[in-house]
């Protein structure tokens, strides 16, 4: 909901200050009714809110005003309003302050002769792009599409460091004998502290490995532009797509920020849109990529929905080979935070004993917690137990 809930409940507050009688509960109500109607529609929306929080046929008038002042569209500016002249009733909650383009007669005459004291404030209000946020990727229109992209862009990602075997002059434990006998020399009576050195700091490098394959055809577009603008904001970062074979596509998404990589990357990949072989992919992966690309504490990112037409235990063997080889695994599924998903496919539920993190990955807003998750990770690699072995298979079917 983002930040809708907080502008339902100050909408709530500011009917019962003009006068409504809106019980307790009604914003519970308000908030289901708002999740049955979607936010697309703006009248739907505006029906929903009244039929939850209007007891009174006399009210409706005063709630469609108060409803289009409040939930007018961000006009970029900041101005002030007391609406308490567009009704009369309890005042307990204060005053109530919003954003709109231009006040009411009535309230002009009142902050004329001031009579009321208003706040400043900026409160965010009803928004496509609140909508857009949390859009299944597969549902996007064309221009639905073209809008994710442009807030794809706005990601700022920042992994997390890690600590390299390079030293530099620091304040940390380690004694620097090389700066020490440096100083010596040119003054062989100094009695200064003897200097320290600490190790240098570097953003870890990030590896994805994308399923392309025809049960993700109707993820791939966005997931070719996640990859496009990862791998053009982040310069340690690696990029492979995957079906029934692997394939590098690193050097060819850099240059393509600014046009669709679908028309350029389906031609260089064979097997778009086919069968899927996960398994055999992350051998090749280990095989010929893996000591070049991982050597320096990756974490790996692995986008697939877990549909394998090949051998369950030999994806469960390379996943945990691959998950052996890297700091940190994360797999994402686009399938993951669907109403009644499970995974029940015998090679993915093998290999989740081997998975750190499973993460959904099917809007723009899960995108966001993975941006966030990734700024977060230590620098320590996460342990494995038997409880969280056992978690991640789940129950038997």
């Amino acid at each position: 909901m983002g930040h809708l809930l907080g502008n339902l409940t100050r909408f709530t507050r500011l009917l019962r200050s003009l006068g409504l009688s809106v019980p307790p509960g009604s914003t519970v109500e308000a908030v289901r009714a708002a999740q049955c109607v979607g936010l697309r529609s703006r009248s739907d929306f505006r029906h929903a809110l009244r039929t939850a929080l209007v007891q009174r046929a006399e009210d409706l008038k005063l709630f469609d005003e108060a409803f289009r002042v409040f939930w007018a569209p961000p006009s970029g500016t900041q101005t002030q309003l007391d609406l308490r002249p567009l009704g009369a009733g309890d005042r307990r909650f204060g005053d109530p302050v919003v954003e709109m383009e231009s006040l009411t007669a009535a309230a002009r005459d009142r902050l004329e002769r001031g009579e009321s004291r208003v706040e400043r404030v900026r409160i965010a209000t009803y928004s496509d792009r609140e909508v857009l946020r949390e859009k299944d990727f597969k549902r996007l229109t064309p221009e639905e599409t073209a809008q994710a992209v442009e807030l794809l862009r706005e990601l700022r990602w920042r992994p997390s460091l890690k600590t390299t075997k390079r030293w530099k002059p620091g304040r940390g434990t380690a004694f620097d004998a090389r700066r020490m006998l440096s100083r010596l020399a040119r003054r062989p009576n100094d009695a200064e502290p003897p200097p320290r050195r600490e190790r240098k700091l570097a953003p870890r490098r990030l590896v994805l490995l994308c399923d392309i394959s025809g049960s993700m055809e109707r993820y791939t577009r966005m997931f070719l532009w996640f990859a496009c603008c990862l791998t053009s904001n982040l310069d340690r970062t690696e990029c492979f797509l995957f079906a029934t074979r692997l394939t590098r596509v690193t050097s060819k998404l850099r240059g393509l920020r600014a046009r669709n990589p679908l028309q350029a990357i389906s031609r260089l990949v064979p097997d778009w849109s086919g069968g899927t072989r996960i398994g055999d992919s992350l051998r090749a992966f280990n095989m010929h990529w893996a000591r070049r690309t991982l050597g320096c504490g990756a974490v790996v990112l692995v986008i697939s929905d877990g549909w394998d037409r090949g051998d369950p235990s030999a994806m469960q063997a390379e996943v945990s080979r691959l998950r052996r080889s890297s700091h940190r695994l994360i797999w994402l599924s686009p399938l993951l935070g669907s109403p009644g998903y499970r995974p029940l496919t015998r090679g993915l539920r093998a290999s989740l004993a081997h998975v750190d993190d499973f993460l959904p990955v099917r809007n723009l807003a899960s995108l966001d917690l993975l941006a966030e998750h990734l700024n977060r990770l230590s620098e320590k690699a996460p342990g494995r137990s038997a409880w969280h072995i056992r978690r991640a298979q789940g129950p038997v079917c």
